[in-house]
């Protein structure tokens, strides 16, 4: 009896101890290393495949990690004599121990059996966490021969009162679950911000998260507004395991027609901020006065390199783009950016010195101005002020017509396809296809004419080359006659 009592007392020690650890434990200690030393592949690449490559990547860290975790926990229950083991069932975690007979089981000549209960507990890290605590309980109630089957243990909680939520209350918890099984970036913070952004918009706090709810409102919208709800309340239904896909189908959207500015028109639209800098009313806002400076020099950028607009405030490296060693004038993204680190070449090398984009005065208003971004949002915000400041001064396109307008120009300068596509961060998929969207009706024109050119030329230098080998032919004749004429 008292080795009885003695074994239960170090087991009820032992699940004190290891409760105790993991109870306390923080639940950011669980994630804080999982992605320490992950970097996800650099798809170079900002379509939707892409990214889904990079998603992919971190979904298959996070399991690896959570199968580490898993191994983990079971070994210690075993080390620390925890008569439950924790086994996954698809996207649930279940505790096995061998228990007395459920009530109305009638195994014949058996007073125990092994059983799996399920308590509702999802397979992800937090809910390992739970199982743990689980397993030490049940545990300690099986060295104490205290278990008795509840509600709990006979699944009735989870089957029969498991609380519907609504968006509101998801949307509580939303940054928490999403980042833990994802890295906390400055790109994945964009796109979590884009997410927070849609439901709040689109979705009232009072919906109730069911499949029904969530497809109603869904299929009251159409074109890129359906498919961008698709594609978000997706990632709210995985990152919560609400236990449903969505049955709804994308809408075919065909983009609408957009007139891509040629090199004339970008140049005339440079001097526009100028202009409106002299015409505007006076401001007494020091810090604003010459910020129309700054705008235009991210003009220029744009135009000269084709970069995104988030490329320019995403730590800028002032320093290598200042520096005597850059002699090719080339601009580093940082890797915190949608496709990570690359260096890129100007598309049109002089428009450096026509729109003066190594001028130290912009580029110390964007240095005040990016060293007071504190978030995500900071850049969404500067990312957003561009097109207000294309709207304000009078250009007429988007800020994202030079990014294509210097697609367009790689093709047309007979730039390889590879090259154009890493300097703009494309694939050479998605080059193509960006290229191929935009390529006018005036751009085909300067394509066949350039090629009907190059035709004309060779046609020209081939009749040059005869006309002088015939020359040559005749003076060598001449030469012929004076020799034999001397001779005679």
């Amino acid at each position: 009896m008292s080795g009885q009592n003695q074994n239960q007392g170090n087991c009820e020690g032992t699940y004190s101890t290891s409760t105790d650890e993991y109870a306390n434990a923080d639940s950011t200690d669980w994630f804080a290393d999982m992605f320490a030393d992950f970097e996800p592949q650099n798809t170079t690449d900002g379509s939707y495949r892409g990214t889904m490559a990079k998603i992919k990547a971190t979904e298959l860290q996070y399991q690896e990690v959570f199968q580490q975790k898993f191994v983990e926990a079971n070994t210690n229950l075993k080390r620390d004599r925890i008569r439950v083991t924790i086994k996954q069932t698809g996207n649930s975690l279940q505790l096995r121990a061998t228990l007395p007979l459920k009530p109305g089981d009638c195994s014949l000549g058996k007073e125990k059996k092994q059983y799996d209960l399920s308590l509702g507990i999802p397979a992800n890290l937090e809910g390992l966490k739970t199982a743990i605590e689980e397993s030490y309980e049940l545990g300690k109630l099986i060295a104490r021969h205290t278990f008795e089957w509840n509600e709990k243990y006979l699944g009735i909680k989870s089957r029969e009162k498991q609380e519907i939520k609504n968006i509101g209350e998801l949307l509580d918890t939303f940054d928490e679950k999403y980042y833990q099984t994802r890295q906390k970036t400055i790109t994945s913070q964009n796109t979590f911000a884009n997410y927070i952004s849609v439901i709040k918009r689109n979705f009232p706090s009072t919906t109730l998260a069911t499949k029904n709810h969530l497809e109603e409102i869904i299929n009251s919208f159409q074109g890129n507004k359906k498919n961008e709800l698709i594609a978000v309340t997706s990632v709210f239904i995985k990152t919560f395991q609400l236990g449903f896909i969505l049955d709804v189908t994308r809408d075919h959207v065909t983009p609408a027609h957009r007139e891509i500015p040629d090199n004339d028109k970008i140049i005339l639209a440079f001097d526009l901020f100028e202009k409106f800098a002299l015409n505007r009313k006076n401001t007494n806002i020091t810090d604003e006065i010459d910020t129309w400076e700054m705008w235009r020099w991210v003009y220029g950028m744009l135009a000269t390199f084709g970069l995104r607009p988030r490329e320019l405030f995403v730590e800028p490296d002032i320093n290598w783009w200042m520096s005597p060693q850059n002699i090719d004038h080339t601009w580093k993204v940082n890797k915190n950016t949608k496709t990570g680190y690359r260096e890129v070449i100007p598309f049109v090398p002089e428009w450096i010195e026509l729109f003066d984009l190594q001028n130290p005065k912009p580029l110390k208003i964007l240095e005040k101005k990016v060293t007071k971004i504190a978030s995500v949002q900071n850049i969404n915000w500067m990312r957003r002020d561009i097109s207000r400041w294309f709207r304000k001064v009078g250009i007429e396109f988007q800020p994202y017509d030079l990014r294509h307008a210097c697609a367009i120009r790689a093709h047309l300068q007979g730039i390889p396809i590879k090259a154009a596509a890493d300097n703009l961060g494309h694939t050479v998929d998605e080059h193509t296809k960006t290229y191929q969207r935009w390529f006018g009706i005036e751009n085909r024109k300067k394509a066949f004419g350039e090629v009907i050119s190059q035709k004309s030329l060779i046609e020209l230098q081939k009749n040059e080359i005869l006309a002088l080998r015939t020359e040559n032919e005749r003076l060598k004749l001449e030469v012929e006659k004076l020799k034999f004429s001397q001779n005679v």
